[in-house]
């Protein structure tokens, strides 16, 4: 019996490498991400792929059955190319003043935030639902902190976007700074703070740095991060 125990795990891997067995999709390593599925422990590393492999990005939303609108390569001879990049949706959200561009992997990671910490928050505290998200941009050409020396920001590239307010269906609006420090608005956005470190490599906001006082910084960078 000790040897069938210990020979199972090895003939299942036999047989997914062989093509014999797969496991359902959000349990396959090899599958798209699902999007509308509940992250597990597959889901950070899906998410982590798509800066390598740019087609498993557009195939998580082809499977989700979210549609997705990609844009056109931009090169750039100082250090701000736009690749992979599409132009940011929601479910029934919109993006004031306008939907961002952002890259494939930042708007993958929108989506199971919106889905799974964002939508589920606003239920929680407020009994409704967002209907739009406000936010300062996600490019633009420069060094992080606008300093003239140093390294390029994630929004040199389309990889970060920075969001101020949120407007729910029943009219209410909760903005940052403004908010942070009332008690069921300021609850509301800490969990989204929380709640999108699951999905984003970076999260930042009134209580990194002054900086970040009036908006949330959200990231799929190489850094890690979540205050």
């Amino acid at each position: 019996m000790l040897v069938l125990l210990l020979l199972a795990p090895v003939a299942l891997a036999g047989a997914y490498w062989s093509g014999a067995w797969r496991p359902p999709p959000r349990w396959d390593p090899a599958a798209p991400l699902e999007l509308h599925a509940e992250p597990n422990i597959l889901t950070g590393w899906k998410l982590a792929r798509m800066a390598l492999q740019p087609e498993t990005c557009l195939a998580a939303f082809a499977v989700s059955g979210r549609a997705v609108e990609p844009l056109p390569d931009r090169p750039s001879e100082v250090g701000c190319p736009l690749e992979n990049v599409v132009r940011l949706d929601g479910e029934g959200i919109a993006f004031r003043p306008s939907r961002p561009v952002v890259t494939c992997p930042l708007a993958a990671a929108w989506a199971l935030f919106e889905r799974h910490a964002l939508q589920p928050a606003a239920a929680r505290h407020f009994n409704s639902r967002v209907v739009a998200v406000r936010h300062l941009g996600s490019y633009a050409c420069r060094n992080v902190y606008h300093r003239s020396a140093g390294r390029r920001s994630e929004h040199a590239t389309a990889n970060a976007l920075d969001v101020t307010g949120f407007v729910l269906a029943n009219g209410r609006e909760i903005r940052l700074p403004r908010d942070w420090d009332r008690a069921e608005a300021g609850a509301f956005l800490r969990e989204l703070r929380d709640g999108g470190c699951r999905f984003f490599k970076a999260v930042l906001g009134p209580d990194y740095n002054a900086a970040h006082r009036d908006h949330f910084h959200f990231d799929r960078g190489r850094w890690g991060r979540c205050s």
